[in-house]
């Protein structure tokens, strides 16, 4: 099936679609690293980006014209800084607001299904308004923002048509939802927003994948069962104490019995990421891509790192302050270090022969705006399933 992918970053959500049975048409991207890192990839061979068509450029010069009808799956992350918690919170009075591109590309190409996704930011208060009009725009593409109509103007001219079901030309059914990558097996707490929707002519119900893996779960390996040191080959004299955080769920857990607590897999954790990567402060790491120490890791308010024995959490794209300053592995005796970049890819599950391109800074910035790899293709294995093969 064909594939159309928007602001393609470092490639997290184009490699799961691709995963998932699609392939691209076009991928477009403005960033010169990014674009970088693709063609870096299909030198060396890499296998799952072979035939894509990179355009280096901003999206809003695209001309879907070089695109045979026919696409399968639009998808895209719009740039994140209009509503992530670091970004600026201006949403649509940002220059770098390209959900209206997003819509542009939905009228032009037509495609069966549409797969976006953002950062949680979007999901708050301040934003339900655009929240529900970027849903509202996505569902009827073709009525067009007038020159002279603001956007909520165009909200309520939407909104009209939307529930009186009086409009007959291009329609998609759409549904949003947050999503905690931790919950579908990512060793890493980052919740997205997703938008799913699929052309309203074929008929198509959609339901998000249920979860799979859960918190409970991991603390009942950890605190009752101890089967996760036992794993990872943990003395009993070295592993932590629990949490004390944890301690009154994992009281309750032990009260209630463990039994039925495996039917979701446990949370990954960090420890469970590194597994088979040399310790980049101890150890020979030159066989591997991407795998080497940038000094000067400190912990501040704000910037604590990640305990190895939980998710790691939200990588970030060092847009603000210390360049991924909050990227860091907090060890048991209590001392941090910065994850080295091949790490934050495996807490982001790209795979290990997937190269990024740049020093340090610049590929934890795309690995910090990227989406988990994992997670996108559990969502695009669904929507892969349920569109019939013509």
């Amino acid at each position: 099936m064909r594939s159309v992918e928007l602001f393609t970053g470092a490639g997290g959500l184009a490699l799961a679609i691709e995963n998932a049975g699609f392939h691209h048409d076009a991928v477009v991207e403005r960033d010169k690293d990014c674009c970088d890192t693709i063609r870096e990839n299909q030198a060396r061979g890499y296998k799952p980006l072979e035939g894509w068509r990179l355009f280096p450029g901003d999206v809003r010069h695209f001309d879907y014209a070089g695109v045979a009808s026919g696409v399968d799956l639009l998808a895209g992350g719009p740039p994140c800084q209009p509503f992530s918690i670091g970004g600026s919170h201006k949403a649509h009075k940002d220059r770098r607001d390209m959900f209206p591109e997003v819509v542009r590309a939905v009228r032009e190409l037509r495609p069966r299904a549409i797969l976006v996704e953002n950062v949680k930011g979007l999901t708050r208060k301040t934003f339900a308004n655009y929240f529900s009009y970027i849903v509202l725009q996505l569902s009827h593409p073709e009525i067009v923002r007038g020159g002279d109509e603001d956007w909520t103007e165009h909200r309520g001219r939407l909104e009209r048509y939307h529930t009186k079901g009086s409009w007959s030309g291009l329609e998609y059914n759409v549904v949003p939802r947050l999503l905690n990558a931790a919950n579908f097996g990512v060793p890493q707490r980052r919740e997205r927003v997703f938008f799913v929707g699929f052309r309203s002519d074929l008929g198509i119900e959609w339901t998000f994948p249920e979860e799979t893996h859960s918190l409970d779960s991991l603390l009942a390996h950890q605190w009752v069962t101890c089967e996760y040191w036992e794993e990872h080959q943990i003395a009993k004299k070295n592993r932590p104490k629990v949490p004390a955080r944890f301690a009154a769920r994992v009281r309750k857990l032990k009260s209630e019995g463990v039994l039925d607590l495996f039917a979701p897999a446990r949370w990954q954790t960090v420890r469970d990421a590194f597994r088979g990567l040399p310790d980049p402060e101890r150890e020979d790491c030159s066989k591997w891509h991407n795998h080497w120490q940038n000094p000067g890791a400190r912990s501040y308010v704000g910037h604590t790192g990640s305990p190895i024995d939980e998710p790691a959490k939200t990588l970030k794209a060092g847009d603000h302050g210390v360049p991924g300053g909050e990227n860091m592995l907090l060890k048991p005796d209590g001392t941090v270090r910065y994850f080295t970049v091949r790490e934050s890819a495996r807490i982001q599950t790209f795979p290990d022969d997937y190269v990024l391109h740049g020093a340090w800074t610049e590929a934890m910035r795309q690995l910090g705006n990227a989406v988990p790899v994992l997670l996108a293709e559990t969502v695009a294995n669904g929507i892969r399933q349920r569109l019939p093969v013509v």
